[in-house]
């Protein structure tokens, strides 16, 4: 089974990548450009067929070793037609 898991820093938390990557746009002509939020994006392939178990095992994988809950939130997506399996890490929840 394929997974996309995204993990993109909180909105209170400030992202000079981000910024840094919108002032270049409006610096090349894209100025409607308002925000931008850099993040990182993994895609995973587990050896599991029960959408359940994997999403178990990927929510395990962004607390302990992908997303740093505690400035970051992060969503699974299960891949290859099966339920999207949305989360947020951290305690106070998150997009996604």
């Amino acid at each position: 089974m394929k997974a996309r898991v995204t993990v993109y820093p909180r909105r209170e938390v400030l992202d000079p990548q981000g910024k840094a990557i919108r002032q270049a746009l409006a610096g090349i002509g894209f100025a409607e450009v308002e925000d931008v939020r850099a993040g990182k994006s993994f895609e995973i392939t587990l050896g599991e067929d029960d959408a359940g178990r994997a999403a178990e095992l990927l929510e395990a994988m962004c607390r302990r070793l992908l997303a740093n809950t505690v400035v970051e939130d992060y969503q699974v997506e299960l891949l290859d037609g099966a339920a999207a399996a949305g989360a947020a890490g951290g305690a106070g929840g998150g997009e996604g």
